[in-house]
């Protein structure tokens, strides 16, 4: 019995998140149909991260273990000739008996990217959020540099969280603008709370529309309350971009970010 790593890519669009849902199409479900029928076993999965429906994904990590004597560079190729289109395979490696998705992770990347355009893009809609209003990126940039560090993220955590410890840990928080009117918020962290990143995202947003002062952060992480923070902003414009298994180095960035 082997355990293999996979490194996979989703369009959360058509998904209803990651985990298992009774009689919803979910990631976790599609991958463990297909691995059951290429491996003739019955594969459970375990994933470095849940996320929710409409979410996207470029590095999510998973684990599942078989006796099918596959070898690794094969699964990829394989994999893939049955998932659907919107589900991918885009690295397999083996790992040791002891390696886990979920607890072995050391951070995790996501990126929320914002639409500032009249009218929305047709052919990237579906991975934007649109919001149709001028924005300060130099705003949104002052008030993500008070997010790094180790803080109590109560504020921007769904009141449906379930966790009672909400400290987590931001490596790297950053606004850019992409494109015209196209803002990027990347953000790493050792861990995120139910919704977290779509806060902060709806939070930064009243902060660049002039809503709220940058040093408004301050105040809404003191509050350890989630009506001081701002809308919980949609899944599209939201991706999992890598999930990182050795410590996070803040000297590489550039690289960990590419």
């Amino acid at each position: 019995m082997g355990k293999i790593k996979l490194t996979v890519a989703y369009d959360g669009t058509d998904f209803s998140g990651f985990q298992h849902q009774p009689g919803k199409r979910t990631v976790q479900g599609t991958l463990e149909e297909i691995l059951s029928r290429v491996t003739g076993e019955s594969v459970a999965i375990t994933g470095a991260g849940r996320t929710d429906a409409g979410v996207h994904a470029l590095g999510q990590v998973i684990h599942f273990e078989t006796s099918a004597p596959v070898p690794t560079e094969r699964w990829v190729r394989l994999l893939n000739a049955s998932l659907p289109r919107d589900l991918l395979v885009t690295q397999a490696n083996e790992v040791s008996k002891e390696f886990h998705a979920r607890y072995d992770a050391c951070w995790k990347h996501y990126r929320y990217t914002l639409d500032t355009s009249p009218i929305p893009d047709l052919f990237r809609r579906r991975y934007l959020t649109h919001y149709p209003h001028p924005l300060s990126g130099d705003l949104m940039q002052k008030a993500a540099r008070h997010l790094t560090g180790t803080h109590d993220f109560t504020s921007f955590s769904s009141a449906r969280a379930q966790v009672k410890d909400r400290r987590r840990t931001l490596y790297h928080c950053e606004v850019r603008e992409v494109g015209p009117g196209i803002f990027s918020f990347e953000v790493v962290g050792n861990g995120f709370l139910y919704h977290m990143v779509r806060i902060l995202a709806g939070t930064l947003v009243d902060i660049g529309a002039g809503k709220i002062p940058p040093d408004a952060i301050l105040g809404i992480l003191e509050a350890k309350d989630r009506s001081a923070a701002g809308k919980t902003f949609p899944p599209e414009g939201l991706v999992m971009v890598k999930v990182g298994y050795t410590p996070w180095n803040c000297g590489t960035v550039k690289k960990n970010l590419s």
